[in-house]
């Protein structure tokens, strides 16, 4: 049973979503010739808040603050 975990930002919309989903669906069905049924895909949506890279969220990042968690 094929198991695709996708983490990303939130701020999508609810087409943009299932869209992915499909697709991934689709993707691991084509190239490995799973069955349909045996495919999951779990898709989390994380607030820019709450993800950190290089000691600065994503919000922060956006919103030009580069140098926090820095000193």
């Amino acid at each position: 049973m094929p198991l695709i975990e996708v983490t990303l930002t939130t701020g999508r919309s609810p087409e943009q979503l299932r869209t992915l989903l499909g697709e991934l669906h689709s993707a691991v069905e084509r190239s490995i010739g799973a069955p349909s049924h045996s495919i999951r895909v779990i898709l989390r949506e994380v607030s820019p808040d709450h993800w950190l890279s290089g000691g600065v969220t994503l919000a922060e990042k956006t919103a030009g603050i580069e140098s926090a968690g820095s000193g």
